[in-house]
């Protein structure tokens, strides 16, 4: 039998440094998942708050049999930022996911994963990158069954889908969280920090839409592929991200492991997922080739 692997994407949004090392420390105690993504990925305005406290909480993690792998920026525009992704890249021993094209020369060669935000959407890219070292790859969350199922049967890395969470869409060089503030992104003030699963943005009829994260817009709706779990086994693929968001993301880890243990259905395990998201919705759209904002299978059927 295949071995599922639950793992637990990097921290999106900018919590202070206390709530993230808790945070991390009772995913290292309590959560069943067997890979923690570290690093700062959205903003490096955010990097060095945390960054102290990353030595004590990886040891935390691997000394409880977690899996230690260190994200890097999905944007990189500036050679202080440059530097970061350099050294990050530079560390010994340690699995490097890069999320931007430059972290993918500095580690070419190498052993090393790659995050969502590296657009993988055919076989003659996904060959390419393993061919430089790519051994973990995290698909972009917009590809349809189809397209997974195509790469599936392709890949010789080990490939991942986020299964709950928003979903990172793009990213900018403008902070659209400052701007809403009337801010400039140089005098930011950190406002994103008052945001903790990002702002929601409304249409002019006022219907939700989208979500920003300081530099970064992502799907309004959260993503829940609980009910295709199934399905992209048979595919071949058993890696599976979970993305945090503020909530009991123990309880959320606890329940997606129930499921693939098949000690859950996924319409039982929808609703204890509901009660834990203040009123995010569900989709899967994209899953089904539809709009991401739609829901389907078990998500539907429970009447989110």
């Amino acid at each position: 039998m295949t071995t599922t692997h639950l793992n637990m994407g990097p921290c999106l949004f900018n919590w202070a440094p206390e709530k993230l090392k808790d945070f991390y420390f009772r995913v290292a105690d309590e959560a069943p998942v067997d890979t923690v993504f570290l690093g700062e990925v959205v903003c490096s305005k955010r990097q060095p708050f945390f960054a102290p406290e990353i030595p004590e909480v990886a040891e935390r993690l691997m000394n409880a049999g977690k899996r230690v792998i260190f994200s890097t920026l999905a944007l990189v525009m500036t050679k202080r930022e440059m530097a970061l992704v350099r050294e990050m890249c530079e560390m010994e021993g340690m699995m490097i996911e890069a999320n931007d094209l430059s972290a993918c020369a500095q580690l070419s060669g190498t052993d090393h994963a790659l995050g969502p935000f590296i657009n993988i959407y055919n076989e003659g890219t996904l060959k390419v990158m393993e061919q430089q070292g790519a051994k973990h790859i995290s698909l972009p969350g917009e590809l349809s069954r189809h397209s997974l199922s195509a790469l599936a049967k392709a890949a010789t890395a080990d490939l991942e889908v986020q299964i709950f969470g928003r979903l990172p869409l793009a990213l900018s060089a403008r902070c659209y969280h400052a701007r809403s503030h009337g801010l400039a992104k140089d005098s930011c003030q950190y406002v994103c920090d008052k945001d903790p699963d990002g702002m929601d943005l409304d249409t002019l009829d006022g219907d939700p839409f989208l979500a920003v994260n300081g530099i970064q817009t992502m799907s309004y709706t959260c993503a829940n592929l609980v009910g295709e779990l199934d399905d992209l086994q048979n595919m071949g693929i058993n890696h599976f991200r979970l993305s945090p968001h503020d909530t009991d993301m123990v309880e959320v880890a606890k329940i997606y492991r129930d499921v693939l243990d098949k000690k859950l259905e996924p319409i039982e395990a929808t609703e204890k997922l509901d009660g834990l998201m203040d009123g995010i919705p569900f989709a899967n759209g994209f899953y089904y080739a539809t709009e991401g904002a739609k829901a389907k299978g078990a998500i539907a059927d429970f009447g989110l």
